[in-house]
């Protein structure tokens, strides 16, 4: 056997890139390239259906290494590690000492307590955290921003009392009075100057951070990446330039700051995102000159969505959440949350909990997420992501300091409009099915009932009263929202209606008409009853009221609804509702012969829906 090396293939000459593009339009058959291959991003840029090489040559981002400014390829040189994080409610000091002990013996290796300010004392804390090491467990708390400069004493004097090193201490208080400002539109500017004092008590504990950017309440509340991105970075300069003012050495400000993000569907994207992030806060930092390029590190947490949860069909949350944390963890997160798949309409159950450990868990220990650093690296589609959305983001950013800054832009409702702008656009498509929700607009369960369930309502949880609200605040209902309140109404009216499909004619478009308009019902909780067809409408018709049913949908042809459509709804004779499926030329003419329902692709499913409901005496 011989021991020369020989490159195969070197007979065969490497296409160029117009050679592809030479080819892919005669594929195309004299169609658009761009309107039919290139996708237009909701974060503003162009993609293109396939990149090479040469794309990324001119790209700064390959030339960078883990570990190093200005940290596109993540903060380790040697790992891809993350704490896996699971938050705790906490009403009782020691239930839920007791829940925190139970799940570190579960994999879980980050904990997030969430209590109410009138709990802070240091009997609270001393019994929350009986029996944890500290030093070896990230420990994240967050409670009223009036307290917590009250409970970063008592954090304080806990550690020195049981003589914790404080290099060894790492977690964060989540204080963030800006989004009370954003979210609620409460005023609670008076707080701000509480960013000082937290960070000089905290200024010998290299690991633990006490400001926070909660970006991750823009996610949930619809916004696009970029937008979450851009705000996110201006809303972390608003407090490192506030902190710097206030007499802070940058290095410390920007080493006491620690991001929190969510994580959407858009899988390729969010790996992008936290590289873009990286990036993009390096700089920022960078401009502050700090005395070492370690402080330019962004710390994130990444907490998976509840935008995109819905109530019914609930378990396909876990494939949502899933796809959610393997971004966030390839894109290199600090830390990872992934919320149970039943958080919208329950208190999560041990069941739920355990499920969403496990996904992290499955993460590391057989997926092996954590070994390899930044593994999407190289890939001329992610590394043409990350900087494409890095410039998106950067132009966001510099657009909301030319206003005077984060803090000014949310008093002035800029940020609250772009959002909510977002979110009312994103329903519009859901409502229209140009954003599919699986389970809810598209192929819900037809024989799923609520059982009780109800989206459950949100909470800031902090205990105390609050003033009149004078700034915009975000409205952030989820995508599936309008679709779960009207299958509800559905489930609640008493009698839920039947939906016959008298298909005829056409085999293959009866049965595609049926399946599209049993989709279509099954969206408000109706009853569907299929059929392989009939012979005659008079057929149909009569199996569909023996059947009980309240609306009858005419499956066929285009062309055959010239022929059958007048006919079937004569011999209806309004016994049901009667609904063509489809929008045939002869539209026009079977309207005037008083047919007024049809449903197809154009239709707005939602605002169909609540007129079909307000027919049938639903309310």
């Amino acid at each position: 056997m011989s021991n020369n090396r020989e490159k195969l293939f070197t007979e065969f000459e490497a296409p160029t890139t117009q050679e592809w593009l030479d080819k892919i339009q005669v594929d195309l058959k004299g169609a658009d390239f761009n309107k039919r291959l290139v996708w237009r991003t909701n974060e503003g840029f162009s993609v293109p259906p396939f990149y090479r090489r040469e794309d990324v040559e001119k790209l700064k981002t390959p030339d960078a290494l883990p570990g190093e400014f200005p940290f596109v390829r993540g903060n380790k040189k040697d790992s891809n590690s993350w704490y896996v994080r699971q938050d705790i409610k906490v009403d009782d000091a020691k239930e839920g000492n007791a829940k925190a002990l139970d799940v570190l013996s579960k994999g879980v290796d980050s904990l997030g307590f969430h209590f109410c300010g009138d709990c802070i004392s240091a009997e609270f804390v001393e019994t929350l955290l009986d029996g944890v090491k500290c030093d070896c467990v990230e420990l994240n708390f967050c409670t009223c921003k009036r307290r917590s400069v009250d409970l970063a004493k008592i954090l304080c004097a806990y550690f020195e009392s049981k003589g914790y090193a404080k290099e060894s201490i790492v977690g964060s208080i989540d204080w963030d009075p800006i989004e009370k400002i954003v979210m609620k539109g409460k005023d609670v500017t008076r707080l701000l100057p509480l960013a000082s004092q937290l960070v000089d008590m905290f200024k010998d504990y290299p690991h633990f951070r006490c400001i926070a950017v909660n970006a991750a309440s823009l996610n949930n509340a619809g916004a696009y990446i970029v937008q979450e991105l851009g705000y996110a970075l201006a809303w972390g300069h608003e407090y490192l330039s506030e902190l710097v003012e206030a007499g802070v050495d940058p290095a410390l400000a920007a080493s006491k700051i620690k991001f929190n993000m969510g994580i959407t569907e858009n899988y390729f994207m969010e790996i992008a995102k936290f590289r873009a992030a990286r990036l993009l806060w390096a700089e920022i930092v960078k401009q502050y000159e700090p005395k070492c390029d370690c402080a330019c590190k962004m710390c994130v947490n990444a907490t998976t969505t509840t935008y995109n949860m819905t109530m019914y069909d609930s378990y396909v949350n876990l494939l949502r959440t899933q796809t959610e944390a393997m971004s966030a963890a390839l894109g290199g997160v600090h830390s990872i949350s992934v919320v149970p798949f039943d958080a919208v309409y329950e208190t999560p159950t041990d069941f739920s909990e355990r499920i969403a450990r496990n996904q992290q868990l499955l993460l590391k220990e057989e997926s092996h997420f954590d070994k390899v650093v930044d593994p999407s690296a190289g890939s001329y589609f992610i590394e043409e992501l990350t900087t494409s959305l890095a410039d998106a983001a950067w132009k966001l950013f510099l657009k909301i300091e030319e206003q005077g800054g984060y803090l000014e832009a949310v008093k002035c409702g800029v940020v609250q409009d772009d959002v909510n702008t977002t979110n009312t656009k994103r329903h519009e498509d859901a409502a229209k099915r140009k954003e599919f929700i699986l389970g809810t607009n598209q192929y819900p369960n037809f024989t799923e009932v609520s059982d009780g369930k109800a989206p459950l309502s949100c909470s800031c949880g902090c205990g105390s009263k609050h003033e009149d609200a004078p700034f915009k605040a975000i409205t952030s209902p989820r995508l599936a929202a309008d679709f779960e309140q009207l299958r509800l109404q559905t489930e609640h009216s008493g009698k839920v209606p039947t939906a016959f499909m008298l298909t005829i004619g056409s085999l293959a478009w009866r049965q595609a008409r049926a399946q599209f308009s049993s989709n279509f019902l099954a969206c408000a909780g109706y009853k569907i009853v299929d059929n392989l067809g009939f012979d005659t409408v008079e057929e149909g018709v009569d199996a569909a009221m023996k059947a009980g049913a309240d609306i009858v949908v005419l499956c066929s042809s285009d062309d055959e609804y010239a022929t059958f459509a007048v006919p079937a709804y004569n011999y209806l004779a309004g016994r049901a509702m009667f609904i063509v499926a489809g929008a045939p030329a002869c539209m026009d003419e079977l309207k005037a012969a008083g047919i007024e329902n049809f449903i197809h692709v154009k239709c707005n499913v939602l605002e169909t829906l609540r007129e079909y409901n307000a027919k049938l005496g639903i309310k």
